[in-house]
């Protein structure tokens, strides 16, 4: 193995802290969605920023590649350690440092899950609203620039993350951000670790924005006989400036999925999922403005779900639409997809893709943030099958290329990782060349997450 001195340096500083059974390099070789698992050569459990710094000056001296690792729930191979090394596993990171509840902000260790720290700040009156549907690190939802349901009221973790601490490919700790809502002070280091899927630097620390809890909630479910009707209606939505909190597009084979896997009884039709925020007359009001549109395009009536139980029982189904779809066709893998528009293209993406998905014979429900103009294919495969394997390619790559030609991006919010990179040029032009500059510039040794984001050969 070409790391055996580094691995027995790591394993002689950290003990049992160092892993090499087979269970737990299993584990950590691959993510969420199917990409080919990499085993790492080791598990590091670290326990503190310090540590982190010192396993990674560690692994400089001996050219060690170092993948950081936070619940493993990505969908584009960020956590797979196509090169080996160290696997770095943040799950030990896990404190709540502080709840700053007049300032609505929190200071959180890599480690935290989304739904720990909610539950932490039930009894302030205060929230994190980003909610990717797993319960993911929020290291790793800084990491991958992750955002899901309410980034259409939100935002991303882009907009909620104010400052962060992190070690760089030298052991450097350093400092970006401050609890201040805004600054003028310089580049804006945060923002360009955010979402650098630990490839310029592992995230030690993060100071969140919060949110108040609203005073009223309402979630409904609107079905349509057309994608069309149900897309239109969410342009219109979102150009009245209507403040929904959540927006969600399920077509009618993601229903079935839906309805077989969480005991629901849904209209096999396209179908929007919808949640609104605010006061009292508030939420009555957008409610009642919707419903005004969605008849326009040929909406049902809501069935609404206000009490607490039923709007969680439908926000869980909803978040379980990955594993529902897997249940279509059991022993499958998912071969996992985004991309995102301009929201006036959308119906165009939405329908030409469900061409594709009808033309390549595959079984891929479509689902998406519309009102985000983002949306996810789960397109199921025997990955043994090289055929099946190389349909799935293709029809991802026809998505891609479409958003490309409609002005949109290949991922709203799954990240590059390794299964995007082939488009990065042809998104960004020149300002691939210049994320090149800076990842070598960062990490001249090309040893956090390599073969990720940027292609270093």
């Amino acid at each position: 193995m070409p790391f055996d001195t580094t691995i027995a340096t790591l394993k002689s500083e950290y003990g049992d802290r160092c892993a090499t059974s087979d269970a737990i390099l299993d584990y950590h070789s691959k993510g969420e969605a199917y990409h080919a698992p990499v085993r790492p050569d080791a598990v590091l459990f670290p326990g503190s920023t310090e540590e982190v710094a010192a396993i990674m000056r560690t692994c400089a001296a001996g050219a060690c590649p170092i993948v950081p690792f936070g619940t493993g729930t990505s969908l584009e191979g960020h956590v797979v350690p196509i090169r080996g090394g160290v696997s770095l596993d943040m799950s030990k990171m896990d404190k709540i440092l502080a709840v700053n509840a007049q300032d609505l902000d929190a200071v959180v260790q890599p480690g935290v899950t989304r739904r720990r720290l909610n539950e932490e700040l039930r009894d302030t009156g205060l929230m994190f609203p980003v909610d990717p549907g797993a319960d993911a690190s929020l290291g790793g939802m800084a990491a991958t620039r992750a955002s899901g349901t309410t980034a259409v009221r939100y935002g991303t973790m882009r907009e909620n993350v104010l400052a962060l601490e992190a070690v760089m490919a030298d052991g450097r700790i350093i400092r970006a951000g401050t609890r201040a809502r805004k600054s003028s002070a310089g580049y804006d280091l945060t923002k360009l670790l955010v979402g650098s899927e630990g490839t310029l630097g592992i995230i030690t620390e993060l100071t969140l924005r919060l949110q108040g809890q609203p005073e009223a909630v309402a979630s409904g479910v609107c079905t349509f006989d057309t994608v069309e009707g149900a897309v239109d209606a969410v342009i219109l939505t979102m150009q009245s400036g209507l403040p929904v909190a959540r927006i969600e597009f399920l077509d009618e084979l993601q229903i079935r999925a839906v309805n077989a896997y969480s005991k629901l009884s849904l209209a096999e039709k396209p179908t929007l999922f919808l949640e609104f925020h605010g006061t009292n007359a508030g939420v009555a009001e957008q409610s009642e403005r919707f419903g005004e549109i969605a008849h326009e395009y040929g909406g049902s009536d809501f069935d609404w779900a206000t009490k607490t139980e039923d709007r969680n029982r439908l926000w869980r189904a909803r978040h379980d639409a990955y594993y529902a779809v897997r249940a279509l066709r059991p022993g499958a893998q998912g071969y996992v997809t985004d991309a995102c528009v301009p929201i006036s293209r959308l119906a165009e993406a939405i329908i030409e893709t469900k061409k594709d998905i009808a033309d390549s014979g595959m079984l891929a429900p479509v689902v998406g943030h519309v009102g985000d103009g983002n949306f996810h294919l789960a397109i199921l495969i025997d990955p043994e099958d090289a055929s099946e394997l190389k349909a799935a390619e293709a029809l991802a790559h026809r998505i891609a290329e479409r958003a490309l030609d409609l002005g949109g991006t290949v991922t709203g919010e799954h990240g590059v990782g390794m299964g995007k990179m082939k488009y990065m040029a042809a998104e960004h032009g020149d300002g691939y060349d210049i994320m090149r500059q800076i990842k070598r510039a960062l990490d001249p040794q090309n040893l956090l997450n390599p073969g990720k984001i940027v292609d270093m050969n």
